[in-house]
């Protein structure tokens, strides 16, 4: 069985090299996957959207290609959800 890997904001952060207000200013614009909620103070990214967004920024993505790709990827979070 393939289980998610859920990867906190300090490991995002540190793989990315990105500030915490540059992260939520990309999520805020569509070009990164908002987090999943842990709890009331705790969220986390999936790791395998993290990587496959990252590709498409090294592969020299247009900005609407990555926010088509991040649609994407949250879309299929709500078609999982769906199967629970």
């Amino acid at each position: 069985m393939n289980y998610l890997k859920l990867q906190r904001r300090p490991e995002v952060l540190n793989r990315l090299q990105f500030s915490r207000s540059t992260l939520y200013k990309k999520i805020e614009q569509g070009l990164w996957p908002k987090p999943i909620s842990l709890g009331s103070r705790a969220v986390a990214w999936i790791s395998t959207e993290n990587e496959q967004v990252l590709a498409a920024m090294i592969a020299g993505q247009s900005q609407e290609e990555i926010k088509q790709l991040v649609k994407t990827l949250e879309d299929k979070r709500k078609q999982v959800k769906g199967v629970l």
